[in-house]
């Protein structure tokens, strides 16, 4: 280690706590900084990003509701966040499923957990299972290299049962004030957008540019396909660049969601296995299979 460093929690570190106030108590959370990102890791919520910070600034979207413990109705536990994964039962809004379906109220076993002068590593596993049926290993691994302005999320998805069963997956990816605001541009290698609904079709020449906030303006998203699995964000006014990119060979669907609204203020990025609406249909994986997903998150400054 170097010389000049006393204890290298000046540096980087990792923390574990639970919070303890309101509606937030009882939440374990995994702490992260790794000089230039600091994010939490929900580990009572699939170890999900609640939040996300680069050189001090919020990147993230963090909604009225904030971080909840409590079993309520979705739109009143919804906290956006950095990421919010949505399955394996159900994306989206379906008859008999709870709203993006209930992956992300599941909580993880963390089993690593990190700090090292290589980086950061967080290693934890979610598990769906029922008596006389399935088995299904969700493990996620979060890693991020000291100084770094990237973090990496591994997914693998295992069938530990001895039937094929299906499932979805989408991740809900998403932005807030200050990363987004007026001006700020999406830049991606688009080959076709759809507009979900006849208000975001009126909007749709817009869906790449983010407007001032309006009160009380409805939600707008946007099917897209891309030749290139990767989406950013530009922002001239903070001088930062948000940059995603995904494995689009395990998630060839994609959403933007994009919330003008006064208050709602959010933009979020959705890779996923599955279109929504009357084109949703599961994946299907074998006994013993397993499939891998990845994402990456990078913030970077601009000149």
């Amino acid at each position: 280690m170097d010389k000049r460093i006393n204890h290298f929690d000046q540096i980087a570190y990792i923390r574990r706590y639970t919070l303890t106030d309101g509606k937030e108590a009882g939440l374990k959370i995994v702490e992260v900084n790794n000089g230039c990102l600091r994010f939490l890791l929900n580990e009572s919520k699939a170890l999900d990003i609640s939040q996300l910070w680069h050189n001090g600034m919020n990147v993230s979207f963090l909604s009225k509701n904030g971080l909840n413990m409590r079993e309520t109705p979705f739109a009143n536990r919804f906290e956006g966040g950095m990421l919010y994964t949505c399955g394996l039962d159900s994306v989206g809004g379906r008859e008999g499923y709870e709203l993006h379906g209930s992956h992300h109220n599941s909580p993880a076993r963390i089993l690593r957990a990190e700090c090292t002068e290589e980086g950061i590593t967080v290693v934890a596993e979610i598990t769906e299972t029922e008596l006389f049926g399935k088995k299904l290993i969700f493990t996620r691994k979060v890693f991020t290299a000291i100084g770094s302005d990237c973090v990496k999320i591994e997914d693998t998805l295992e069938n530990c049962a001895y039937r094929d069963e299906q499932y979805c997956l989408l991740y809900h990816v998403n932005l807030g004030y200050p990363m987004i605001d007026e001006g700020a541009k999406i830049t991606a290698e688009i080959a076709d957008v759809r507009a979900r609904t006849p208000w975001a079709k009126k909007q749709e020449g817009e869906h790449k540019i983010i407007t001032a906030p309006a009160d009380n303006q409805k939600e707008m998203c946007y099917f897209l396909k891309f030749h290139t699995p990767q989406i950013s964000l530009i922002n001239e006014k903070v001088k930062k660049a948000f940059i995603f990119s995904w494995s689009g060979d395990t998630l060839p669907y994609f959403v933007e969601w994009k919330s003008m609204a006064s208050g709602d203020y959010a933009l979020g990025l959705e890779p996923c296995t599955t279109e929504l609406d009357g084109g949703f249909a599961y994946q299907t994986i074998k006994a013993g299979e397993r499939v891998r997903f990845s994402l990456n998150i990078k913030v970077s400054d601009i000149k």
